[in-house]
């Protein structure tokens, strides 16, 4: 079945799949599922508790919290009603998130639990539409009059659904258009204030649509999610196309809990950044390091095996030899990787950073496929992504069958779809600057296609010209050392500069195992940044991993720091991307003596 609108979509999935799980959710240690009657019957109630607080078609509601049912029955509530969504990631501090509040004109705002009510208060002063906070949890430990508890608007509901003949729920919803606007979502800027993307329901209907001609996801798949809702990768794939298709989500109880959740859910589909890829192959690359002399020639072997494996299976030529050696492989190594994943998972999608080619080529050889895609929160988000059938690590797939890619004369990749946005809230300058007058959305990514699947280099904006002239692209060069098991987090430094140079942080419990071993005392894991037989280790590793690139490509000095950059800090933004721009500035004076 297709739909028009978003708002559509959960009635129609509400109805079809009445008695089928399409949520679950770990309540004191306890997984507890909830059908599609049953969450229909909460968004209904909450669509007419929003409308009995006065709102309705066109005004603009707030949701800030992390995952969970309520996330999903909060933001159908505020689609079926007509109105839009702002959401806000429950990790921004209140001057963040007074600042999206005012700028979206929020009028009313799904808290997720006392804290989030608590920053919502501090700045409520600040928002002059803002009239009412929900507490989703019913603890809002406050008895100011702007707030009420989720239980509070859902009678709020029940009694608006009785005493007005005048308003329907499904009427209303079915009165949705495809071209009003469904969400904000807003970009987490480097620096200044965040933009907000108009994206309306057209825009992600049609980006499930044309995403589920390749992810083949149908009501029989089981979802996890962990990553932020409030971005529109999960938004998109997690949330509504998992949905539309009556998939169960099954919400991790956090990214900390997440390998423990994949192996108690046993899900067949997982939408993920790089970096917990990057986790699960540091973790079994030091399993295969602490084994015996004879365990890790065993694992040697049986890595080699998936590899050729791999490459027979791509040409059509796997032998009976070769097919018993990938048995034994499977049976003696691979079986314990993919028992972090279960026996029902059919692939993982990555998306929000590039994934190193090596990372995918060896979870692919182990019998674990990730298909790796590209896009922004300008474009719904998908515009490219590798197939089930045929995926190509170090590329982002071909293009979606509904959009256009062309790359500008500068290698600039430039987007046309219908899932391209409507454009920046209440900034024409910003929307003008991004979208041309024929319509090309200019992604700010460099790339190239490489046999029709689309190949991306660098940021346009994180491009490196030497002192000397050269051209620099950082992120190739950042996700070869990363691959190392000492480096938990690098950026690559070197603009108008005279050499390229680092800061890395150390994988702290690596290393501190690395100087036990190797005789180094230390009293805090953080001291070993400053120990010159550490310095020895990690120029080792930056020149085992930057073998291939050019000499101008080569990290002259580095700088290893004592903890890792977090969004706490500000050097991370909620989706794991670390703040160039902040941490050069944080780190300025360290890094000028790099060049003394």
């Amino acid at each position: 079945m297709s739909y028009n609108t978003i708002a559509e979509m959960i009635i129609g999935t509400t109805n079809k799949y009445q008695d089928s799980v399409l949520y679950r959710e770990k309540v004191d240690g306890v997984w507890k599922s909830i059908t599609g009657k049953e969450a229909r019957e909460t968004i209904e109630n909450a669509s007419y508790g929003l409308a009995s607080l006065g709102l309705g078609s066109g005004d603009k509601v707030a949701i800030l919290s992390g995952n969970g049912p309520k996330w999903a029955f909060s933001d159908y509530a505020i689609t079926t009603l007509g109105a839009a969504s702002a959401s806000i990631y429950p990790t921004l501090i209140p001057k963040q998130i007074a600042y999206i509040l005012a700028h979206s004109e929020s009028k009313a705002i799904f808290a997720q639990n006392a804290e989030q009510v608590s920053k919502t208060l501090e700045i409520a002063g600040e928002c002059t539409n803002l009239s009412t906070i929900i507490c989703m949890d019913d603890k809002p430990e406050t008895d100011n009059n702007l707030v009420i508890t989720f239980s509070d608007l859902m009678e709020k509901g029940k009694a608006f659904k009785i005493s007005d003949d005048a308003y329907d729920f499904e009427e209303r919803a079915m009165s949705v258009k495809k071209e009003d606007l469904l969400t904000l979502i807003y970009t987490s800027g480097t620096t200044g204030n965040p933009k907000g993307v108009m994206l309306s329901h057209n825009n992600l209907v049609t980006n499930v649509i044309a995403s589920l001609e390749v992810l083949q996801v149908t009501n029989e798949d089981e979802f996890l999610s962990f990553l932020p809702l409030s971005h529109v990768f999960e938004r998109m794939a997690g949330h509504y196309l998992a949905t539309f298709t009556g998939a169960t989500i099954n919400y991790a109880e956090g990214i900390e809990t997440v390998v423990a959740n994949l192996s108690e859910i046993n899900p067949t589909f997982v939408l993920s950044v790089p970096r917990l890829y990057e986790k699960m192959y540091a973790g079994v690359q030091a399993k295969f390091a602490a084994g015996s002399f004879l365990k890790r020639k065993i694992a040697g072997w049986a890595v080699k095996t998936g590899y050729a494996y791999v490459a027979a299976r791509r040409a059509g030529t796997i032998t009976s030899g070769l097919q018993k050696r990938m048995n034994l492989a499977n049976k003696l190594v691979f079986i314990k990787i993919q028992s972090l994943v279960g026996n029902r998972f059919r692939y993982f999608c990555s998306g929000g950073a590039p994934l190193s080619a090596e990372i995918g080529n060896f979870f692919d050889a182990a019998g674990i496929k990730i298909l790796e895609g590209y896009g922004l929160t300008e474009t719904s988000p998908v515009l490219t992504v590798n197939t089930p059938e045929d995926y190509r690590f170090g590329t982002v797939g071909p293009t979606l069958s509904n959009v256009e890619v062309r790359i500008a004369d500068d290698g600039e990749i430039l987007g046309k779809a219908p899932s391209i946005m409507m454009g920046y809230f209440k900034d024409e300058i910003a929307t003008k600057e991004a979208i041309d007058d024929e319509g090309w959305f200019h992604t700010g990514d460099i790339g190239v296609f490489d046999n029709g699947y689309l190949r991306i280099t660098d940021r346009k904006k994180n491009l490196i010209v030497t002192a000397g002239g050269k051209n620099v692209a950082p992120a190739p060069m950042e996700n070869a050392v990363a691959l190392s098991k000492f480096v938990e987090q690098i950026i690559i430094i070197g603009d108008r500069r005279k050499f390229i140079s680092a800061l890395i942080v150390p994988t702290f419990v690596t290393l501190s195992e690395w100087a036990k071993e190797n005789g180094i005392s230390f009293d805090k894991p953080e001291d070993l940044t400053d120990n010159e037989k550490v310095m020895d280790l990690y120029t080792n590793e930056l020149k085992k991993a930057l073998v291939d690139f050019s000499h101008y490509e080569t990290v002259k000095k580095f700088l290893l720091l004592k903890k890792e950059f977090t969004i706490e800090d500000g050097t991370l933004t909620p989706s794991m991307k670390i703040k160039k721009k902040i941490v050069e500035e944080r780190f300025k004076n360290e890094i000028d003596t790099l060049y003394v």
